[in-house]
């Protein structure tokens, strides 16, 4: 069944427009009757049946309030040094599928991508519109929020916010590093925040590291193998899921 996440909701009625509207009449061409599920802003879920289409806005009621949860116990945030090409958009996409609470780019020494404001306003639309339709297909009840580019010194701002602070680092690892990230999953419970921080291509730099294990950052080896730029994000938020929802 068809998910969507929709702003305008009335006690048990939801109203479509937009983009959503378009997909719902043009592309599912669907009609009154048929039925899909709705989120709201506060994350609540519902079957709901669609009950009148107008030509801007489709009117659905609800059926019945949908209680599952499904997301992840621990808001995890990805901070993703601006890679090349569509890798972003890959890291958004995969992560917001395997539960990613928020997703942060970050402008630091070795990114090749070099974004103004305009460009970055542009992008940071597109990034949110990937999460949004990844959370549909994954099933989610919240949309990833997707911050602009920031700089390292914003990043550390951010930081603050957070109870716990890691950033991978491949020499770790080909030190044999690995039980850093372990011991952090262990120290968490439920309910708690991380700030996870993956470099670009290349990697952090050694001031960059420096830096953040000065402002808390615990430094950690992802295993023996070193993971590309896109690949590190997903392992890391798979060892959560596994670590808080498949070994309950």
């Amino acid at each position: 069944m068809q998910r969507y996440f929709v702003n305008h909701r009335e006690n048990d009625h939801f109203f479509i427009t937009g983009d959503d509207y378009h997909h719902i009449t043009r592309v599912m061409r669907m009609n009154v009757g048929d039925e899909i599920i709705c989120v709201d802003p506060d994350g609540k879920a519902a079957q709901c049946k669609l009950v009148n289409i107008t030509s801007e806005v489709v009117e659905l009621e609800v059926v019945q309030w949908i209680e599952k949860n499904v997301e992840l116990p621990v808001d995890v945030t990805i901070v993703s040094g601006l890679p090349k090409g569509d890798k972003l958009e890959w890291i958004i996409q995969k992560g917001t599928e395997l539960g990613a609470h928020q997703f942060i780019p970050c402008m630091s020494a070795r990114s090749i991508v070099k974004l103004d404001e305009k460009k970055a306003n542009k992008k940071k639309d597109r990034w949110q519109k990937i999460a949004k339709e990844a959370a549909e297909q994954s099933h989610r009840i919240i949309v990833p929020h997707v911050y602009g580019p920031q700089s390292l010194q914003q990043l550390l701002e951010i930081s603050k916010n957070y109870d716990y602070k890691c950033v991978a680092y491949e020499e770790s690892s080909k030190q044999g590093e690995s039980s850093a990230f372990h011991q952090v999953l262990k120290g968490m419970s439920r309910g708690d925040s991380l700030l996870f921080i993956f470099g670009p291509e290349g990697g952090l730099t050694e001031k960059e590291i420096t830096l953040l294990e000065d402002e808390g950052f615990i430094s950690c080896g992802l295993g023996p193998r070193i993971l590309r730029t896109e690949t590190a994000p997903s392992y890391v938020l798979s060892a959560v899921s596994y670590h808080f929802e498949l070994m309950e």
